[in-house]
């Protein structure tokens, strides 16, 4: 599972890893990723997302139907 979310597009960041004695090495921040099943009343079957934490929350807001139509409208199949 890569780690981008289909509704909002977070993606991994990358950074440096920092030890005490100050040496730097290469690193990559993971946004939290879930795969959420959701009922999709409008087609009548259920549908898998992966989300980030932020996703969720905005599918509880927006609702899931809204949500399908943004992941649709960047290209992305559901």
């Amino acid at each position: 599972m890569s780690a981008h979310c289909q509704l909002t597009g977070r993606k991994p960041g990358f950074g440096n890893s920092i030890s005490h004695s100050h040496r730097r090495t290469r690193r990559r921040f993971d946004p939290n990723i879930q795969s959420k099943r959701y009922w999709l009343a409008s087609e009548g079957r259920h549908v898998r997302l992966t989300l980030s934490a932020k996703g969720i929350k905005t599918v509880d807001t927006i609702g899931v139907e809204a949500a399908v139509a943004r992941i649709r409208a960047r290209g992305e199949k559901v």
